[in-house]
């Protein structure tokens, strides 16, 4: 009887109990997400202040600090300029212009992938999928074997940016039929545009002099070297389109992972939804890829880092993965210029490096986990 007893009170208790955990969880939750975004914006703050900081002139991380406060204060005269004058330019004629395109290279890609992944519903999709990257390579490496210097500084950007954009239409265009665009004839279009960019490229190469060679195998391996303020400010409007956008498509990308018919039932014409996320990524990834040339695995790793810690849902993971990007490409860029003394890493193949065995560990780890990517 006492046992009986005990029992009897134990269970309403306990079942009370599990009741309340439900609730807990769903309270924690967005204090952990205020915490997480928390978290990733003084990181972003943090690493771009310490990006102008570092390299081979150091400058002290407080003047930084005071330096970029002065400017942005204005009329308030916050903080004040670096003492020494060749520092105070080196800063913002060289320094600052490299981390803020980091910034925003480094979100682009990240963006692009989480859409990518999204609209393609497969955890592997990247921005070179669709031929973005080799378009811009081999329209880079055309211009450069070419000796092609219509624009100036911006000749070889420009016709990186319209080759990435004529690679992404091209592939879309041979992979619609019947009006409508399956993900699967898309992918394998896009491979086979990547696979012809590549023997394109392959041709630039062999065909160029040694000077011209060596430019192109520097492209390919991406770098931030020489940004300046007027690179930044042709990369910056079609980032902010391609941001805002990727954020507007967040809550209809979540109804495309229930599956096309249930998402056309719940009112999302899929066919637009693809077209219009395919563009997005086309003309932010290909203007970013214009200035820094082609860098790898950001568009891999980030959605899948932030997918881990806030779950599947694109209306948190898309501004999570602009943060995340940032963050990640910008403290890659300062491992690039101060690794080794007087020389500059490309950025490319440090981001290949670190996120080639990272992105094998992940995929060990959620297998281990769950028997398959979730």
């Amino acid at each position: 009887m006492s046992t009986l007893h005990t029992r009897t009170q134990g269970g309403p208790a306990t079942k009370k109990a599990a009741a309340n955990e439900p609730g807990r969880a769903a309270s924690s939750a967005p204090a952990a997400r205020v915490a997480l975004f928390t978290v990733l914006g003084a990181a972003v703050i943090l690493v771009a202040l310490g990006s102008a900081a570092l390299g081979q002139y150091g400058i002290g991380f407080a003047d930084v600090a005071a330096s970029v406060l002065h400017r942005l204060s204005g009329p308030l005269g916050l903080g004040h300029p670096v003492r020494d004058p060749f520092a105070e330019s080196a800063l913002w004629q060289i320094r600052m212009p490299r981390v803020v395109m980091s910034l925003v290279v480094g979100a682009v890609l990240a963006t692009a992938g989480a859409l990518m992944q999204g609209v393609f519903g497969n955890p592997l999709a990247e921005p070179g999928v669709v031929g973005v990257s080799a378009g811009s390579a081999l329209g880079a490496a055309i211009v450069i074997v070419a000796g092609i210097d219509v624009l100036g500084q911006f000749t070889v950007p420009a016709a990186a940016f319209l080759a990435g954009l004529i690679a992404v239409l091209l592939v879309y265009a041979l992979s619609r039929a019947g009006g409508r665009t399956e993900v699967v004839t898309l992918v394998l279009t896009g491979i086979a545009i990547n696979a012809v960019a590549g023997a394109g490229l392959a041709f630039c190469m062999f065909s160029g002099s040694q000077t011209a060679r060596d430019q192109i195998v520097f492209w390919q391996l991406g770098s931030l070297n020489g940004s300046r303020w007027a690179y930044v400010g042709s990369v910056a409007p079609f980032a902010a389109v391609g941001l805002v956008g990727a954020c507007l498509l967040a809550r209809r990308l979540d109804l495309l992972a229930l599956g096309d018919r249930a998402a056309r039932h719940l009112g999302v014409n899929v066919e637009r939804l693809r077209v219009t996320a395919i563009v997005l990524i086309a003309v932010m990834v290909a203007a970013a890829v214009a200035f820094s040339g082609i860098i790898g695995f950001i568009g891999l790793v980030v959605p899948h880092l932030m997918r881990m810690a806030i779950g599947p849902g694109h209306r948190l993971l898309v501004p999570a993965s602009i943060l995340g990007g940032a963050v990640l490409l910008a403290a890659a860029d300062i491992v690039a210029r101060t690794a080794i003394a007087y020389a500059d890493l490309p950025i490319g193949m440090l981001t290949a490096m670190v996120g080639g065995p990272f992105f094998f560990w992940l995929l060990r780890t959620t297998r281990a986990r769950a028997g398959g990517w979730i």
